[in-house]
């Protein structure tokens, strides 16, 4: 799924064979690990064609075949330098293994030191966040300038919810289950997914002639947001969403205070930076299962104390590290040019 988004930013792309070990049945692990010797094979062609100076891992099984293959090549400038950027605060088995292959580790919050106390060179960046919205950050009406871009109000509340890459269902039906309530609090817009989509608009199209029908110019659904997400953070009282490593530096860099739900099958990492934004005053937590019985409630509570979500907001605000792409790239570039690299 990141092809699209890659070749859209015009960067080139090139694909590999992966797979993963951990959590999966034993039946598949033979295969799995055929396909990671493929991607090792692919991986060593790309180094041979490409000679990188440094190469820049952020995780995950699609990584360890160039890791393996980084350690099996040499030329004459030597062995490529090697970046780990942990973005989630626990990692995931493959990035535990990626770090014994990393000559430096980037982590978004300190908290992560404590999974690697072996490792010395691990350094706090924050997370990367994407440039364009930085213009949107230090607009001095950008709710204002925001609710213009969705046709919203800007004197009333404004929902923003979301899932990941692909949305989330239990947060989209949810949503839909409990509409007409949520639409009496807050303004929404509602980020479905594109594998959803197609749910939701018979969804709107069926409840359009009902009790529903005048509420529902509060309701903004999209299948996916590019360009305008910026202006959808920058417009938003409170989000909605799963605990994905993004919302460690997008909700803080934007001071969005967050209900967030975990995905129940991703491992524990969503609950663990989930249980990190709670404990630090920033948001609150539901469980997937609960969500559509408290998911009014908690709103409710939030959307009409506003003192409460300002002091949430004041306590994203405290975790923001705007300038973490920026150190991400001067550890990037620092070792190229210890290999020898041109800036």
């Amino acid at each position: 799924m990141e092809k699209e988004l890659v070749c859209r930013a015009g960067i080139p792309y090139q694909e590999i064979s992966a797979a993963g070990l951990h959590g999966v049945g034993w039946k598949r692990i033979p295969g799995n690990l055929y396909r990671l010797g493929v991607g090792v094979l692919g991986a060593r062609k790309i180094l041979k064609q490409f000679q990188p100076n440094v190469i820049f891992f952020t995780g995950g099984y699609l990584a360890f075949p160039m890791a393996v293959a980084a350690r099996t090549l040499y030329w004459k400038k030597g062995r490529p330098r090697t970046l780990l950027y942990v973005p989630d605060i626990e990692p995931a088995l493959a990035l535990k293994v990626l770090a014994r292959f990393s000559d430096q580790i980037a982590v978004t919050t300190a908290n992560t030191r404590q999974y690697y106390p072996k490792r010395s060179h691990v350094v706090v960046t924050g997370y990367p966040t994407r440039l364009e919205h930085q213009p949107w950050i230090n607009k001095p009406n950008r709710k204002e300038e925001a609710c213009q871009v969705f046709g919203l109000d800007s004197r009333a509340p404004v929902t923003l919810v979301f899932g990941g890459s692909k949305g989330a269902r239990s947060i989209n039906y949810a949503v839909l289950e409990n509409l007409s309530d949520l639409l009496k609090l807050t303004q929404i817009v509602h980020v479905t997914g594109n594998l959803d989509w197609e749910d939701i608009q018979k969804w709107i199209k069926a409840h359009k002639n009902d009790e529903l029908k005048e509420l529902l110019t509060g309701y903004h659904p999209y299948p996916y947001l590019h360009e305008e997400m910026s202006a959808a953070f920058a417009g938003a009282d409170l989000a909605v969403c799963r605990a994905g490593a993004s919302i460690l530096g997008e909700l803080p860099l934007f001071e969005l205070p967050a209900i967030l739900v975990p995905y129940p099958h991703a491992w524990r990492y969503q609950q663990t930076n989930a249980q990190y934004l709670v404990q630090q005053d920033a948001a609150v937590m539901i469980d997937d299962a609960a969500l559509p019985q408290q998911l009014i409630p908690m709103v409710r509570d939030l959307i009409t104390h506003s003192e409460k979500l300002g002091k949430m907001r004041q306590a994203m605000k405290r975790l923001a590290k705007p300038n973490a792409a920026n150190d991400i790239a001067q550890l990037i570039f620092a070792a190229a040019s210890s290999r020898g690299g041109t800036l």
